[in-house]
């Protein structure tokens, strides 16, 4: 098993910034990808950013490229989440997760929830306007 903690979050506003952490435990030489995803209210949860573990090369949904920076240090089986010119609609419950298992095609969809097995508690985010 792995287990994942998420941290950083707070409460910041439009234009600031924040690092979120994962530090994983256990079983770490199961994660082969990891994301972020997050979830405002009443709305379905959305991949923000992955990562592949192994080759460290990172990936983003659409909405956050150049914005968002997603990284990792093995060393410490952390994975980050930095996020700059935060906007109030970045407001969200922000979840790590990790996978077990890939193959070619998460390259292709690595926001696709079914790639991953472990899932953190969540961390809040909230942008004032």
């Amino acid at each position: 098993q792995v287990q994942l903690v998420e941290s950083g979050g707070g409460s910041v506003q439009a234009g600031g910034s924040l690092r979120l952490s994962c530090a994983a435990s256990g079983y770490t030489y199961l994660r082969n990808v990891m994301g972020w995803f997050r979830q405002a209210p009443g709305k379905e949860r959305e991949g923000v950013a992955y990562v592949r573990i192994e080759t460290g090369r990172t990936y983003y949904a659409d909405s956050e490229k150049g914005r968002f920076i997603i990284s990792q240090d093995n060393a410490k089986n952390t994975v980050y989440l930095q996020m700059n010119r935060l906007k109030p609609e970045d407001t969200a419950m922000y979840y790590c997760a990790a996978g077990s298992y890939y193959d070619s095609t998460w390259y292709s969809s690595p926001g696709r929830e079914v790639w991953y097995n472990y899932w953190g508690q969540g961390t809040q985010v909230t942008v004032s306007s």
